[in-house]
């Protein structure tokens, strides 16, 4: 039985095997509408691949139909991943510490969209038939081990050096894009456990 939220979107499906379906699909969804966003000036950061990124960028995952969303620090300049799951998914609700998920880092973050403009927040701007309630999963590549382009450019600004282990590398878009694919992997893989 599908419910409706209070903009008549669908919110929740039925129960039952998705084998052969798309979350996405079973949840009324069409696929998100893929859509960027660039509002950091990064000049003072120096080049870097960071420099021909969107700040944020949505879309759904091509593999699950999951929404996603790659989202830039305005504090460090180094990105983060998302993924949304709808109520009726067992993780709905939850805290990241009490979700058993591998991902770059752990999960750091779980809460509903955030208030405020589309292009600075945890949220999606959903289509018609998506839903609109959904509760984000993420994790972050502002580690020890992960370049901050925008930290290493105020310490610049300081006069001091950034601050490295030797094997720090930046992750990009793409390195997100396929963390959130493994993570909306595992979502999915927990649904199909939890329905059988």
């Amino acid at each position: 039985m599908w419910r409706r939220s209070r903009h008549g979107r669908q919110i929740t499906g039925g129960s039952g095997n998705i084998s052969g379906q798309r979350y996405g699909e079973r949840l009324g969804s069409r696929g998100m509408e893929r859509k960027t966003w660039t509002t950091i000036d990064k000049t003072s950061w120096g080049p870097g691949p960071w420099q021909d990124e969107p700040d944020k960028e949505q879309y759904a995952d091509e593999a699950t139909g999951l929404p996603c969303l790659v989202k830039r620090s305005n504090l460090g300049g180094n990105l983060c991943g998302y993924v949304g799951v709808s109520e009726g998914h067992p993780w709905f609700g939850k805290d990241y510490g009490e979700i058993d998920a591998e991902v770059h880092g752990g999960l750091t973050y779980s809460g509903f969209c955030q208030e405020g403009d589309d292009a600075r927040t945890i949220c999606h701007v959903p289509a018609p038939g998506e839903p609109d309630r959904v509760w984000w999963l993420g994790f972050d590549c502002g580690h020890a081990w992960d370049v901050a382009p925008g930290m290493d450019a105020r310490y610049r600004d300081q006069g001091w050096p950034p601050i490295r282990d030797l094997d720090t590398t930046y992750k990009t878009v793409a390195y997100v894009k396929a963390e959130c694919a493994r993570l909306a992997g595992q979502a999915v893989g927990v649904l199909v456990t939890a329905s059988n």
